[in-house]
C-alpha cells in the first residue's frame, strides 16, 4: 500500500494502530514525539502521518506548523481526544485533511486512511 506514519506519545496507541495498519499491508512507522516526526517525514517521506495533538514538549499542532513552514506537504489526519472547535479549525487551516477523534474506532480510522491513499491514485 503506501508509507504511514503515527505519531503519538502514547506507546499503546502507537501498537495498536500501527498492528492494525500493518496488517492491512501498510508500510509503517511511529514516532513517539513531535520531533521524531519531523525527522522521519524529512528522512522517510510517509504518504500520510496520523498525529496527535497532545504531547509532551512539542504538540501536533506545533509539528504540523513545522511541517507546513518547512514546505512539506505531506497529508495529515489528525487523531486525538480533544474535541475544542478552535484546535480543529487550526489543524484545517495548516492543511490537516481529516479529524479523528479518541477513542480510537478502527473502522472510522481504516476509513479516513484508505481515503485519503484514494484520493493520491
Amino acid at each position: 500500500m503506501g508509507k504511514l506514519l503515527i505519531v503519538d506519545d502514547e506507546l499503546d496507541v502507537r501498537e495498536f494502530a500501527g498492528n492494525f495498519f500493518r496488517k492491512r499491508g501498510f508500510n509503517v512507522q511511529t514516532a513517539a514525539s513531535g520531533k521524531e516526526a519531523l525527522r522521519l517525514v524529512r528522512e522517510d517521506a510517509p504518504d500520510l502521518v496520523l498525529l496527535d495533538i497532545r504531547m509532551d514538549e512539542m504538540s501536533g499542532v506545533e509539528v504540523l506548523r513545522e511541517l507546513r513552514q518547512g514546505g512539506s506537504p505531506v497529508k495529515v489526519v489528525i487523531v486525538s481526544g480533544i474535541e475544542e472547535e478552535g484546535v480543529v479549525k487550526e489543524t484545517a487551516m495548516l492543511g490537516a485533511t481529516g479529524f479523528i477523534h479518541k477513542p480510537l474506532i478502527l473502522e472510522e480510522l481504516e476509513k479516513a486512511v484508505l481515503r485519503e491513499f484514494v484520493v493520491n491514485i
